[in-house]
């Protein structure tokens, strides 16, 4: 019998969404027991985007990053899927994360989307979730790191408010600061 053990502040079904773009998408936090479609959905990427997200080459993902991927505390990691369903099964088309540090006021943010779902919105409402949730979390800083070369994911910074900076030669590195709601007098 294979026990799986790990540890889980609240599964946070708040931020359970059903979303309608060119079809049905369920946008949910990421459970364990999603390891395979993780590890699907990272082989269906293209070399260049398994580039982008992970920033050098990676050929598939390692057994202890899909582990790392799915099994997140829901306090200092939170991560959600998007998800379609379709011929009796269900296929991941985005992930998006953050994960905080050492300064638990700042976090860093990724996201992820097949080359199918890109432009539709979707990237840019999954970030807008976790930023909603960091922000709650006491989160006042998300930062991220991306290739000069990914356009798509600059484009989707500045759009969300990102600022860029160059980091390290060929990296730009984004960072957002999450303003709190301010309350009409």
């Amino acid at each position: 019998m294979n026990v799986m053990t790990y540890q889980i502040n609240r599964y946070p079904a708040e931020l359970v969404d059903v979303v309608h773009l060119s079809e049905r998408v369920v946008i949910r936090p990421v459970l364990p027991q999603d390891r395979e479609l993780m590890s699907a959905f990272f082989d269906d990427l293209a070399a260049d985007a398994r580039c982008n997200r992970f920033m050098h080459p990676v050929r598939e993902p390692l057994s202890e990053l899909l582990r790392q991927f799915t099994q997140v505390d829901y306090a200092n990691h939170v991560a959600l899927v998007a998800e379609v369903f379709a011929d009796g099964r269900e296929t991941v088309i985005g992930e998006a994360r953050y994960v905080r540090g050492a300064d638990p006021s700042a976090a860093e943010v990724s996201v992820s989307v097949s080359e199918a779902w890109q432009g539709k919105g979707l990237a840019k409402l999954m970030l807008t979730k976790l930023e909603c949730r960091a922000l709650a979390a006491g989160v006042r800083r998300l930062v991220g790191y991306t290739l000069a070369t990914n356009e798509k994911m600059l484009s989707l910074a500045r759009k969300a408010g990102f600022s860029e900076k160059p980091a390290v030669r060929g990296v730009i590195r984004l960072e957002k600061i999450l303003a709190l709601p301010s309350t009409a007098a």
